[in-house]
């Protein structure tokens, strides 16, 4: 693989962070800006941050993610709001910084970590759920827009992954009961993940874009 540079947000642990070494492993130079740096909750920090970017970004992983979990009768403006400009409008915005040198060097590779949660539901979710099924969306109409200049824009929707946002949101007797619905009866791992982000984001990938690709145990299919 020739040396690439990649942008990868919220890697500072989980799904990020496995992401992160696996392409490190592949001799990609890892760019991974915390809060301080690029704060997706801020557009004038995201301005910032690509205005003094001085490298060129082949490979983008939109990572970063909240989920705020409430009913409709629960929920608040700031939960929207949040929710939306992390998930969806931090994500469309960035790639719109990337794109353009993207399209000049005719190559480029962006992944948006989506969730099954944007194919399916369940209650206490509405707000991560309209924003992730947004990314997918955003996914495929950047996908069409810029494949003819090479760049492969794809999805990959986690189902239950064994990280810190999914113990947040459910207690070990729930993550048991999870455990027993996925037909493979475990959670998946946050490298299996990155290993599926590794291919889509490599240069043997040349014709998957526009995507959605959930990795889940099988959860989707019962």
């Amino acid at each position: 693989m020739k040396k690439r540079n990649a942008l990868i947000t919220g890697a500072s642990r989980g799904i990020g962070l496995a992401i992160a070494n696996c392409l490190k492993k592949q001799g990609i130079n890892i760019l991974i800006p915390d809060r301080k740096e690029l704060d997706l909750l801020s557009e004038d920090s995201i301005n910032g941050y690509f205005s003094s970017l001085k490298i060129p970004i082949d490979i983008l992983v939109n990572n970063a993610g909240i989920s705020i979990v409430g009913s409709i009768k629960d929920l608040t403006e700031q939960d929207i709001n949040k929710t939306m400009q992390v998930n969806l409008l931090a994500p469309l915005r960035i790639i719109s910084k990337i794109a353009p040198g993207m399209i000049s060097r005719e190559y480029g590779r962006i992944i948006n970590i989506g969730s099954i949660w944007s194919i399916i539901t369940k209650p206490g979710r509405i707000t991560y759920t309209l924003s992730k099924s947004g990314l997918v969306g955003l996914t495929r109409s950047i996908a069409v827009e810029l494949a003819a200049y090479n760049i492969l824009v794809n999805c990959v929707a986690p189902g239950y992954i064994n990280t810190e946002m999914t113990k947040a949101n459910n207690n070990k007797k729930e993550i048991a009961k999870i455990k027993n619905s996925i037909p493979m009866q475990r959670l998946g791992e946050s490298y299996e993940v990155a290993e599926l982000v590794s291919f889509l984001c490599s240069d043997k990938n040349t014709y998957i874009t526009g995507q959605t690709i959930a990795i889940d145990g099988g959860y989707l299919c019962v």
